[in-house]
C-alpha cells in the first residue's frame, strides 16, 4: 500500500512538465494580449536583415520594357514584319506585327546599362540599381495582375507584401502606420483590396494617404481645444478599459484602444510630415517639386523619404494620373502617353535614390519599381491613331535598388524580340521571396493559419534570387 503513495518530491518531479505547460500558457496569453495592444511592436527577423524598409514604386498599367530598359536591335531591324516565333497560348493581341521601339537607347554608367532617352535622370543612377529583364507573371488582365503582383494570388482578399512585412516585423514608427500607400491620382484596378490585410489582422492593412492637404480622412481634431480632445480620448479609453476589467481581456477592445491612440498621435505627426518648410531648395529641386510635370509625384517621393526617416516599414507609391493618359496602359498613342508618364516620374525617382544615398539611407531601404506586367513587342491599334502595345506577362522588366541588392547589375534576358524571358527567369513569387529575404524574413516560415493550412505570401512557390543579392 505504501508504494502507491508519492512523496512530495516524486509528485513535483512527475508533474514538472505540467507546471511548465501552465506557465507557458500564461506567457502565451500575455503575448497575445501584448500583440493586440501593440500589433506594430518591433519583432526580430528570422535572420540578419539587409533592409529595414521598402518603397514600392508601382507603375500601374504595365510599362513597356522594350521602350525603356530592354533594347532590342533585332526588333527594330524587323519592324513591320510578322513575329517569327509562336505566341503564348494566353496572348491577348491577335496582331503579330513587330514594332521596333521609336525611342533611342544609350549606354550609361560604369556598368554600361542601356537606358531609353525617356529616362535621362534614371540613366544617371544605373550604377546604383539592379535591372531585372526577365520578370514573368501569370496573368494578362489588370485586376488579376495587380492582385498577383501585390499578394501572390489573383484572388481578391489576400494579404499584400506590405501587410506580410508589418505582420512579420512590426514597425519602428509609433506615430504613423507601418504600411502606407501614397495615392497620386488613381487607385489601380482591384481597388483598395490591393492594400488590404486579407486574413491577417486588420492592423496590418495599408493606410491610404490621399492627395491634398488632408491626406488621411477624419484625422484632424474637431474639438475646439486640445484639452477637450484629450478629455474625449481619455473617456473612450476608460470606457474600453472598463469592458476589459468586467469581461476580461478582449483582443478587439485592446486593438481599438491602440487604434485610437495611434490616430491621436497622427494628428500631430501627419501635418509635420507634409511640411516641407525645413527642406532645402536644392532638395525640392532634386525631386522636381513645384515643377508642373513632376510636382505631384515628386512630393510623393519626398514624403516617402520622410516616412523612411520616421521608421515606416513599407511604403507604396502609386503612379501619378496625368491628363489624357490612361496610366501606363498605352494600347494606342504610346509615343505620347509613355513620354508623359516618364516625364512625370523619371526625375522624382532618381531624386529619391540620390537623396536616400546622400543621407545614408539607401543601404537599408529597398526600392522596387515596376508594373503588374510589361507590353508586347508587337503593335496594337492603327498608325493613324498612334500604335500602342498590349498586356504582356511573359517577359518584362523591373528594377531594384538599395537594401542589400547588387549595384550596376543587369540580370536576366528576354529573347531577341523581347517576347519571352529566356535567361534567369524571375517569377513574381521569386520577387516576393527575395523582398522578404532582404527584410530578414524566410518566406517559407512567415505563415499564418487560414483555411485549414499555414498560408504565406509565396503560397507553395518562390525562390530567393540570390544572384541579385550584394
Amino acid at each position: 500500500m505504501r508504494e502507491r503513495f508519492l512523496s512530495r518530491r516524486d509528485m513535483l518531479f512527475r508533474a514538472a512538465n505540467g507546471f511548465g505547460g501552465v506557465a507557458l500558457a500564461a506567457m502565451l496569453a500575455e503575448d497575445r494580449l501584448k500583440a493586440a495592444a501593440d500589433p506594430m511592436r518591433v519583432r526580430a527577423p528570422h535572420y540578419r536583415a539587409k533592409a529595414r524598409s521598402v518603397i514600392f514604386l508601382f507603375m500601374d498599367g504595365g510599362p513597356p520594357h522594350v521602350d525603356l530598359l530592354d533594347p532590342k536591335p533585332r526588333l527594330s531591324a524587323e519592324d513591320g514584319k510578322l513575329l517569327p516565333i509562336a505566341e503564348s497560348s494566353g496572348a491577348r493581341n491577335p496582331n503579330k506585327t513587330l514594332w521596333g521601339s521609336p525611342f533611342t537607347f544609350r549606354k550609361h554608367g560604369q556598368c554600361g546599362a542601356e537606358v531609353s532617352e525617356l529616362l535621362p535622370h534614371m540613366a544617371t543612377c544605373v550604377d546604383d540599381i539592379t535591372i531585372i529583364r526577365s520578370m514573368v507573371s501569370d496573368h494578362t488582365e489588370h485586376t488579376a495582375g495587380n492582385y498577383f503582383m501585390h499578394s501572390g494570388s489573383a484572388i481578391q482578399g489576400r494579404p499584400g507584401m506590405g501587410s506580410w512585412a508589418t505582420y512579420g516585423l512590426g514597425s519602428e514608427c509609433k506615430n504613423l502606420p507601418g504600411f502606407i500607400v501614397i495615392d497620386t491620382g488613381m487607385i489601380p484596378p482591384g481597388g483598395l483590396d490591393l492594400f488590404g490585410s486579407g486574413f491577417l489582422p486588420a492592423s496590418y492593412q495599408g493606410m491610404l494617404f490621399r492627395k491634398g492637404k488632408q491626406p488621411v480622412a477624419d484625422i484632424l481634431p474637431r474639438e475646439p481645444s486640445s484639452g477637450m480632445q484629450k478629455a474625449k480620448l481619455k473617456l473612450v479609453r476608460e470606457l474600453d478599459e472598463g469592458v476589459v476589467r468586467r469581461y476580461g481581456p478582449v483582443t478587439q477592445i485592446e486593438a481599438a484602444i491602440a487604434n485610437y491612440e495611434l490616430a491621436f498621435r497622427m494628428q500631430t505627426e501627419v501635418p509635420d510630415l507634409l511640411d516641407f518648410s525645413g527642406e532645402s531648395k536644392a532638395t525640392l529641386t532634386l525631386y522636381g517639386v513645384d515643377e508642373p510635370e513632376t510636382d505631384e509625384f515628386g512630393r510623393a517621393c519626398l514624403i516617402a523619404r520622410r516616412m523612411i526617416e520616421r521608421g515606416v516599414r513599407f511604403i507604396e507609391l502609386l503612379s501619378p494620373r496625368r491628363s489624357g493618359v490612361d496610366r501606363w496602359d498605352q494600347h494606342g498613342n504610346l509615343m505620347k502617353g509613355l513620354a508623359i508618364n516618364c516625364k512625370a516620374t523619371d526625375k522624382p525617382m532618381a531624386g529619391l535614390i540620390q537623396d536616400l544615398k546622400s543621407r545614408g539611407l539607401l543601404d537599408t531601404t529597398l526600392l522596387v519599381w515596376g508594373g503588374e506586367f510589361g507590353r508586347t513587342p508587337t503593335s496594337q491599334g492603327t498608325k493613324e491613331r498612334g500604335f500602342g502595345r498590349d498586356h504582356h506577362p511573359y517577359g518584362f522588366t523591373m528594377w531594384m535598388a538599395g537594401g542589400g541588392v547588387k549595384k550596376g547589375l543587369v540580370y536576366g534576358a528576354t529573347d531577341e524580340y523581347g517576347y519571352y524571358a529566356v535567361e534567369n527567369k524571375v517569377h513574381v513569387h521569386d520577387l516576393h521571396a527575395t523582398i522578404l529575404h532582404l527584410l530578414g524574413l524566410d518566406h517559407k516560415k512567415l505563415t499564418y493559419p487560414f483555411g485549414g493550412r499555414q498560408m504565406r505570401l509565396t503560397d507553395v512557390y518562390g525562390n530567393v534570387v540570390r544572384d541579385v543579392l550584394a
